[in-house]
């Protein structure tokens, strides 16, 4: 909101014009999940290494005329190779901004991504996919203990997300 001079007072004018210096934003839509497989070590959560070094879940692009879910459910067989997976419930929607480095360089995103609860069988392997040309990465996948989840997971923005699977998982953190 800025000032503007009326008369011989200063008074505050709202206006619904766009400052000059504001800068257009592109939205997308993604949906991704967690998935999880119960072993004789306990629960266990698939996770992978993103472009930025960081360790985080499946996640993409919502194709058109694609659910959140069955988008949600491709993202994962893309990016681990994990097969027959199973429902287990919504964990809600988080959106972030951020500056595009692969696509649509220094563009500003705001993104809504759509996150799921998978179950997998217990014998269930992850695959690292192969190498693009371009684009975001994937360095690395891994089966991870439900309990290591909060310390391994990089996004702060995943917290609520985490916790919801959490609670859907009766996983109680403070043991």
């Amino acid at each position: 909101m800025r000032l503007v001079k009326h008369h011989s007072s200063t008074r505050r004018s709202i206006t619904s014009r766009r400052p000059a210096n504001t800068q257009k934003h592109k939205t997308e839509v993604s949906a991704g999940g967690l998935v999880f497989k119960k072993t004789g070590n306990g629960i266990m959560i698939a996770m992978l290494k993103d472009s930025y070094g960081k360790w985080t879940f499946p996640k993409g692009h919502v194709e058109k005329g694609e659910s959140y879910i069955k988008a949600a459910a491709r993202e994962i067989e893309e990016e681990m190779s994990l097969k027959d997976l199973r429902p287990a419930g919504k964990l809600g929607v988080i959106d972030i901004w951020f500056r595009d480095r692969f696509e649509e360089k220094g563009v500003l995103i705001h993104k809504y991504i759509h996150y799921f609860l998978f179950k997998v069988d217990s014998k269930a392997l992850l695959v690292k996919p192969k190498i693009k040309e371009k684009g975001e990465q994937i360095s690395a996948v891994k089966w991870i203990s439900i309990s290591e989840i909060e310390k391994q997971s990089s996004y702060k923005d995943m917290r609520p997300i985490v916790g919801l699977a959490f609670k859907k998982l009766n996983f109680d953190r403070k043991k």
